[in-house]
């Protein structure tokens, strides 16, 4: 195992070495995007699962928003994990590890369409605040493409935050 973990960082210093950024700083950032692809998904998850429960009188517009994003979010959860990938850090990929690498909390039941409305939007700017995280790991390092990611997730999480607010009374 021992050896397993040395030939892994010389393998992750060798990514860092060739991407032109510090190995130490790199898996601090890798440690935040792990983070944010595991709520990502169990946003994702969330989501989906109000999407099939909704029900009252705005159900065909909710039905439908909470469609497009869960779709934008499946994107969101590739494009995370292949950014983990290509800076050389190991991207979770079971329930398990995104339940423990979360700050997601999961809706056992069926809210009303309202509550579905509230957690999602606490949700999404939970997301925001974690990405802003990263973003400040990755700007002073120098790795201009996570933080351009961050930048770009974290104005759709915002867009998605503000059309999930406006459907509140």
């Amino acid at each position: 195992m021992a050896v397993q973990a040395q030939a892994r960082r010389k393998v992750d210093e060798q990514v860092a070495h060739d991407l032109g950024l510090e190995p130490e700083g790199l898996a601090k950032v890798g440690a935040g995007l792990a983070g944010v692809l595991s709520d990502t998904y169990l946003l994702y998850v969330k989501t989906q699962g109000f999407h099939w429960n909704v029900t009252g009188p705005q159900f065909g517009e909710l039905h439908a928003m909470f469609e497009q994003q869960y779709v934008d979010l499946a994107a969101a959860v590739d494009e995370l994990a292949e950014r983990l990938r290509a800076i050389g850090q190991i991207a979770p990929g079971s329930f398990a590890q995104f339940k423990r690498m979360s700050k997601i909390g999961e809706e056992e039941d069926a809210p009303d369409s309202d509550r579905m409305i509230e957690v999602l939007t606490e949700d999404h700017g939970h997301v925001i605040r974690r990405m802003r995280e990263v973003l400040e790991l990755a700007e002073p390092l120098g790795d201009a493409e996570t933080a351009d990611m961050m930048i770009r997730r974290m104005q759709v999480h915002g867009k998605q935050a503000w059309m999930l607010r406006s459907h509140l009374k």
